[in-house]
C-alpha cells in the first residue's frame, strides 16, 4: 500500500478516541457542536472500515500478505511492539460494529443523548474500546481495550439514572470488575511463561514447551477462557446480563449487543492461533461445545419463563450467544463460516429489538411517563382529547402503530430464525453443515451434531412460543394499547438495521462466499502469524517511512 491507505488500520481507534477527547472540552450545553463532531466521527469510521474490509477481501490493490494487514505503532518490530492486524474477521467485526453504532447514534439524538452528561463522549470511548479489541494483535492491549469499552458502558447504563438502573448496573460492574481481573492473571500468567503477548508470537512459543511449563500455560489459558466466557455471556456466567441489558437506555441496550460478541470473538481468535500447537486445553471444542449447550438450555428456559420484553431481548442474546459457542465448538471449521453469518444477524436484530422495545412501551397506557418525556423531547403536543380506550381488532391501524407492529413480527421471525429472512438462511446453514459432520464409527452425523440441530430446533420454538405470546399482550390488549407518537430519528435506524438483515437474505450467497474464506483463513493460522512476524520485522507495514 502506498500513502494515507497505510494508516487506515489505526484509525478506527485513533478517530473516536481524538473525538472524544475533544467532546469533554465542550460543554454539554453545546449539542450541536456534539452532535457534528459525533456524527462527523462515525462517519469516517464506516468509510475506513468499509475500506479495510473491501481489502482484506481483495478487491482493493495493497501490498498485505495473505490480505492481512499489520500496522506498527511507534515503529516496534513485532513481537516486541505494539501491532494492529486487519484480517476478513476484524475487518467484518468492524463494520459490523459501526453500522450497530451508527443506527444507535441516530436513535440517541432523539433524546437520550439529553437526559444526562457525556452520553457522547462515553458513546466515542465504547466504539475505541470495541475497534481496538478487534485490531489489536496482542493480549495485553486486548484487556486494555476491554476496559476501555467496559469503563464508558458503566457510565452508559446509568446513563438517565433511576433505581433499576443504579442496581443493574452495580451487578453488571462487579461481574465485569471479577472477569477483567481474571483476565489480567491469565495474562500475567502466560507471559511468565511464554515470554510475549503478542497472539502471533504465542501461536509459535506455545507449541515448543516442556512439560512443566505447558501445564503451567494450559491453566493460564483456563482462566483466561473463563474471561472471555464472562464477556461472552455464557452459561452459568451470565446471570447479570437480561436485567442490566433490560435497564439500559434503547441506545445504549443496542451497542451493547454486539458486546457479548467480543467474548465469542477472543475464543475465536485465540483458540485459531493456539489449537493447532496442541497446548490449550481450555481452547479445545469439547468444553466449549458442553458450555454451548448449557447456554442454549439456560436461554431457551429464560426465554419461554420471561414477560418482560426487554428481558427476553436479553435471554435472546443469551441464545445467539449458546447457539454460536455450540457450533463453534464443533470439529473443524465446517460451522464457522455459517456461524459468523448468523452472528452478524443476530447482532442487527437485537440491535434493532431494543430500541423498538422502548417505542413499544409507549403504547401502554401506563407508559404516559415515558411519553411525556419524549413529548417533551420532540417538541410535541399531547392529544388528550383522543380516547383510544375503545379500539378493537379491525379499527384502521395508525401508521405509527402498524410501524411498530410490523417492526416487533420482523424481529420476532429473524431471532426466531424462521424464513424467508437471515436468520432462517444462517440457521438453514448451520443445521445442514452440522448434519454434514460425520461419524467416523457410524459413517453418518454424529451424536454431536445431532444434539447441536435438536438444541437449535427447540431453542427456535421456544422463541417463537414467546415472543407470539409477548405480541399477542403487547398488540392485542384493546384496553391497554395506544398510539404512540414516534420520531423519524427513531424509525429510521430501526429499519436501517431491519433493512441489513433482509439484504443479508438477498446476498446471502456473496456473503456466505466471503464468511467461508474466513473460516478457511482461521483454519490456517500460519496466514495471521506469518503476516505479523514476517511483514512486520521487514517494515512494510510501517506507519511512517
Amino acid at each position: 500500500m502506498m500513502g494515507w491507505l497505510d494508516h487506515l488500520p489505526i484509525l478506527p481507534v485513533a478517530v473516536p478516541m481524538m473525538a472524544g477527547a475533544l467532546m469533554l472540552l465542550l460543554k454539554d450545553s453545546r449539542r450541536k457542536a456534539l452532535t457534528g463532531l459525533a456524527f462527523l466521527s462515525v462517519t469516517i469510521q464506516f468509510a475506513v472500515a468499509v475500506t479495510l474490509l473491501f481489502m482484506t477481501a481483495g478487491d482493493i490493490s495493497s501490498d498485505w500478505n495473505n490480505d492481512i494487514g499489520v500496522y506498527l505503532l511507534g515503529n516496534w518490530i513485532a513481537p516486541f511492539g505494539i501491532v494492529f492486524v486487519v484480517d476478513k474477521l476484524s475487518a467484518v467485526m468492524l463494520v459490523l460494529t459501526i453500522v450497530l453504532g451508527i443506527c444507535a447514534l441516530i436513535y440517541s439524538t432523539a433524546f437520550w443523548d439529553r437526559v444526562g452528561i457525556h452520553f457522547h463522549p462515553l458513546f466515542q470511548f465504547i466504539l475505541m474500546g470495541l475497534n481496538g479489541a478487534f485490531l489489536t494483535g496482542d493480549l495485553f492491549n486486548l484487556f486494555v481495550f476491554f476496559e476501555i469499552f467496559l469503563a464508558a458502558s458503566y457510565g452508559l447504563l446509568l446513563h438517565g439514572s433511576g433505581s433499576r438502573r443504579v442496581s443493574s448496573g452495580l451487578h453488571y460492574i462487579t461481574v465485569n470488575l471479577i472477569g477483567a481481573s481474571l483476565l489480567l492473571i491469565s495474562i500475567s500468567l502466560i507471559y511468565g511463561v511464554t515470554g510475549t503477548l503478542n497472539m502471533a508470537d504465542l501461536g509459535i512459543k506455545a507449541g515448543m514447551l516442556d512439560a512443566e511449563n505447558r501445564k503451567l500455560f494450559e491453566t493460564a489459558c483456563a482462566i483466561l477462557g473463563i474471561a472471555f466466557l464472562v464477556k461472552a455471556a455464557a452459561w452459568p456466567l451470565n446471570f447479570w446480563l437480561p436485567n442490566a441489558y433490560a435497564a439500559a437506555c434503547a441506545p445504549v441496550a443496542t451497542l451493547f449487543a454486539i458486546m457479548t460478541k467480543v467474548g465469542i470473538y477472543a475464543l475465536v481468535r485465540m483458540g485459531s492461533l493456539l489449537l493447532p500447537t496442541g497446548a490449550p486445553a481450555a481452547f479445545g471444542g469439547d468444553w466449549m461445545y458442553a458450555i454451548g449447550l448449557g447456554t442454549l438450555l439456560f436461554g431457551t428456559l429464560g426465554i419461554l419463563a420471561e414477560k418482560n420484553t426487554g428481558r427476553l431481548v436479553g435471554y435472546s442474546i443469551i441464545l445467539s450467544s449458546g447457539t454460536l459457542l455450540t457450533a463453534l465448538g464443533m470439529p473443524g471449521v465446517t460451522l464457522t463460516g455459517p456461524s459468523l453469518f448468523y452472528l452478524i444477524s443476530s447482532v442487527l436484530t437485537t440491535g434493532a429489538f431494543f430500541m423498538l422495545v422502548e417505542l413499544i412501551k409507549r403504547t401502554e397506557s401506563f407508559g404516559s411517563n415515558v411519553l411525556s418525556v419524549s413529548f417533551e423531547a420532540f417538541g410535541l403536543d399531547e392529544d388528550k382529547t383522543t380516547d383510544y380506550s375503545g379500539d378493537v381488532v379491525g379499527v384502521a391501524i395508525p401508521a405509527a402503530l402498524a410501524f411498530l407492529g410490523l417492526s416487533f413480527f420482523t424481529c420476532a421471525i429473524l431471532i426466531a430464525c424462521m424464513p424467508p429472512f437471515s436468520g432462517f438462511v444462517a440457521k438453514f446453514a448451520l443445521l445442514s453443515s452440522a448434519l454434514e459432520l460425520t461419524d467416523n464409527k457410524l459413517s453418518g452425523p454424529s451424536l454431536s451434531a445431532w444434539l447441536l440441530v435438536i438444541a437449535m430446533l427447540a431453542s427456535g420454538l421456544a422463541t417463537v412460543i414467546a415472543l407470539g405470546k409477548s405480541g399477542v399482550r403487547l398488540f392485542w390488549n384493546a384496553e391497554t394499547l395506544q398510539t404512540p407518537k414516534l420520531s423519524i430519528r427513531e424509525a429510521i435506524p430501526v429499519s436501517v438495521l431491519l433493512l441489513s438483515c433482509i439484504a443479508l437474505s438477498i446476498f446471502a450467497g456473496p456473503v456466505m462466499d466471503f464468511l467461508a474464506e474466513t473460516a478457511s483463513s482461521l483454519d490456517d493460522p500460519n496466514q495471521y502469524i506469518n503476516a505479523v512476524i514476517t511483514q512486520a520485522s521487514n517494515k512494510t507495514m510501517v506507519g511512517g517511512h
